[in-house]
């Protein structure tokens, strides 16, 4: 069933519990089910009179996750960064520390490296990273050039791989894929709509729930998706997605913080990834705050990667 349909039966269902208040005292939480879709609702959040609708058109919608990265490329910050390489075993081969701070003007950003300090072979002799995993970091947080005439709009905006071929290209892919998750990412082989986990197909092969809690001292919606537990093999085969969780303020219905688990292993890709992004405010302006990442990825003709990294990123500008 599409989701419009299931947006419509909500409306129905939202009424329904404001006529059954007695019942929901009873429950811990309130299920919709169509067919082998699930949205359950915690009694927290029937009580709290969200517009349930409403709410997760908004979430399909979304992509102010997307904008949060591309608000940095308009704006100054100081970044802490922590990159570590690690063996199949787990052991540490290669590390980098660094404080970095953007800094911009007249349209351009620019990065001026202030401390830096690694070990291993994180760099090759001409100071390049010898790590994909480190070169996806640094298209996100580095600037090597002086950079001009970006913006940070995202409505009209497609995503493209104009430009890039072979390793580059798959590089550019993944690195959407792990910031944008559940957006469908054009020419990605053996994935396709896989990701796409609003959309029919993919999204009736997840359970939704929707929760109220705290995120660090601020009252939250919590939105999360899992595969449904009764998935056949062949259809466990078809997800990408293992979990997604989503906190979501209250009031502004801005993105506070995403947690969420990425794996698949087919054809060009495979990979395994938990990623942990916090969100903070500057100005008008959603910015991630802190970006966590553990996994190991490949593309193919490459070695796999296994890494941890993490951004702090502060002191936010524009000039």
């Amino acid at each position: 069933m599409k989701l419009p349909a299931i947006i419509s039966l909500l409306c129905i269902s939202s009424v329904a519990f404001a006529q059954k208040d007695t019942a929901v005292g009873k429950r811990d939480t309130l299920p919709v089910v169509i067919g082998k879709k699930a949205v359950t609702l915690k009694e927290v959040v029937v009580r709290s009179n969200l517009n349930v609708p409403a709410f997760i058109d908004r979430i399909k919608e979304d992509t102010s996750f997307y904008k949060a990265f591309r608000n940095l490329k308009v704006l100054g910050y100081s970044a802490l960064n922590d990159i570590r390489m690690q063996d199949k075993s787990g052991n540490v081969k290669a590390t980098l520390n660094s404080k970095t701070k953007q800094e911009t003007r007249n349209g351009c950003r620019w990065m001026i490296t202030e401390s830096e300090q690694s070990t291993g072979d994180m760099f090759d002799k001409k100071h390049n990273f010898n790590y994909y995993t480190a070169e996806m970091y640094a298209g996100l947080f580095f600037a090597k050039d002086t950079i001009c005439g970006e913006s940070n709009i995202v409505k009209g905006t497609s995503f493209t791989m104009e430009g890039k071929s072979g390793i580059e290209k798959h590089k550019e892919q993944l690195k959407m894929l792990f910031f944008n998750p559940g957006k469908k990412i054009p020419g990605i082989p053996f994935i396709g709509n896989k990701i796409a986990i609003f959309e029919e197909g993919a999204a009736e092969r997840y359970d939704f729930s929707i929760d109220m809690d705290q995120f660090k001292g601020e009252m939250c919606y919590i939105f999360k998706v899992t595969p449904r537990e009764d998935l056949t093999r062949s259809e466990k085969d078809n997800i990408v997605i293992n979990e997604m969780t989503t906190w979501f303020n209250i009031e502004t219905w801005d993105i506070v913080a995403r947690n969420y688990d990425l794996s698949y292993g087919a054809g060009v890709y495979s990979f395994d990834v938990h990623m942990e992004v916090e969100m903070t405010k500057f100005e008008d302006l959603v910015v991630p705050k802190v970006l966590r990442y553990n996994g190991s990825w490949n593309v193919i003709f490459k070695k796999r990667e296994q890494g941890v990294f993490t951004a702090t990123l502060f002191d936010f500008n524009r000039r």
